[in-house]
């Protein structure tokens, strides 16, 4: 019961905050669909745990939390692999910024 509560607190509140990103425009559209899917899907399983048994068996998974986990270190993986992209284009960015300042010292 405090699982289910919790995991309703945690959804809606995740919700209000990606509502209130986009609105200030620090997200985009497709950003706020993904992580409107998100927080519903753990309301979702919060209010009905056994629909994650159902998947993980269909899936040759033996347990739904065991699928659950796996669900959330595979998005892990993938939000840390986009990361991983934003920073390095970002050390592109400022290393060509760099570059260009450098060369325009030179001329004065």
């Amino acid at each position: 019961m405090i699982y289910q509560v919790l995991g309703i607190l945690i959804g809606i509140t995740g919700m209000l905050i990606s509502i209130m990103r986009f609105r200030d425009s620090r997200t985009s559209p497709g950003g706020l669909m993904l992580w409107l899917i998100l927080w519903v899907s753990v309301i979702f399983f919060s209010l009905k745990p056994s629909f994650s048994t159902e998947i993980a068996k269909a899936l040759g998974i033996g347990r739904g939390l065991d699928f659950l986990l796996i669900i959330g270190i595979l998005g892990a993986y993938y939000l840390l692999f986009r990361i991983y992209l934003i920073l390095d284009r970002l050390q592109q960015e400022i290393t060509d910024l760099v570059h260009e300042i450098a060369l325009r010292g030179d001329d004065e």
